[in-house]
């Protein structure tokens, strides 16, 4: 067989491999842009009540989880509701009962070019498990959370708690930023931690009260109920400024933006237009500019070079 068969003629080689440059050149181009997204708003939440419960009936065969919420909402949204009842199958024969009532339940969440805040607030609340109808783990008598990011400025956090605290029948004097536990015989025990605050050069997040809870009422065919409750919750991000969007290198797809903490299943946070330009007016796709340029060059050469041969 002739190794003629094989030879491809210069003039189509010098077209498949530009062509071929040509192709991959978007393809480069398009990765930087995937890394992050656009946007000069900053982010914020707030939630009155998130549970994380696990209620064990007394034949000790079931679990039935206690996993609600009250007035979760993210900017910009507000909402008020002053009164939280489950069901659970098993307790209490199905019936609704009572997990938090209170005469003030408030959640707020704004974001703006300029500011994103959360803020939460109760009044006057009870909280109530399942096997324990007529007495509160907790009753407090105010408590707010605020988390301010604004642009250019560094994030503040603040939790407060006003007013006395009951737990479990007890009234009990709570520490800020520390920890207290409170144990009833024959009935169980609560850990508080009463306003932890968080952050960041971006971010802030502030937990007015969180509580860790292990009872055992021996009611209602209810033998223990573990986990955690957290009260008046509040977090923002700050919005992107002028100055950050131009120091920011591209984020990875798999890494938290610089100056950021990692968070569990974090996404790459929004970075303003223009992020990328530096002053002398390149940007991040500029070495994929330079690599599709390097290859048109090469498959000329190699063409010119296989003309001269064949005309040898």
């Amino acid at each position: 067989m002739n190794g003629n068969t094989f030879r491809m003629p210069a003039r189509r080689l010098a077209t498949v491999a530009a062509a071929t440059a040509l192709a991959a050149g978007p393809a480069f181009l398009a990765v930087p842009g995937a890394a992050h997204a656009t946007g000069a708003h900053g982010r914020a939440s707030a939630t009155v009540l998130r549970t994380g419960l696990d209620v064990s009936l007394l034949n000790r065969t079931v679990n039935v989880p206690l996993a609600v919420t009250l007035n979760e909402v993210q900017a910009p949204e507000s909402a008020r509701k002053t009164a939280l009842t489950a069901r659970l199958d098993g307790v209490d024969g199905g019936r609704a009962f009572s997990v938090l009532r209170a005469d003030v339940a408030d959640a707020r969440a704004t974001a703006t070019a300029a500011k994103s805040e959360g803020h939460t607030e109760l009044a006057h609340a009870k909280l109530h498990v399942p096997g324990l109808p007529l007495l509160s783990v907790v009753e407090l008598s105010e408590v707010t959370s605020t988390a301010t990011c604004e642009a250019g400025k560094k994030p503040v956090a603040d939790a407060n708690l006003l007013g006395p605290v009951t737990v479990l029948g007890k009234k009990v004097t709570l520490t800020t930023g520390g920890t207290t536990d409170v144990k009833v015989p024959g009935v169980g025990e609560v850990r508080l931690d009463l306003s932890k605050t968080r952050t960041t050069s971006r971010t802030a997040a502030a937990t007015a009260l969180e509580l860790k809870i292990s009872v055992n009422p021996l009611d209602l065919n209810v033998a223990e109920v573990d986990g955690t409750v957290t009260l008046a919750e509040a977090t923002c991000e700050s919005p992107a400024t002028p100055a950050d969007e131009a120091e920011q290198p591209p984020a990875k797809a798999d890494e938290p933006p610089a100056g950021e903490d990692a968070e569990p299943a974090a996404d790459v946070q929004p970075q303003g237009a223009g992020a990328d330009l530096a002053e002398t007016g390149g940007n991040s796709a500029t070495p994929y500019v330079a690599a599709g340029a390097a290859a048109l060059v090469l498959a000329g050469g190699s063409a010119l070079f296989l003309a001269r041969r064949r005309r040898g």
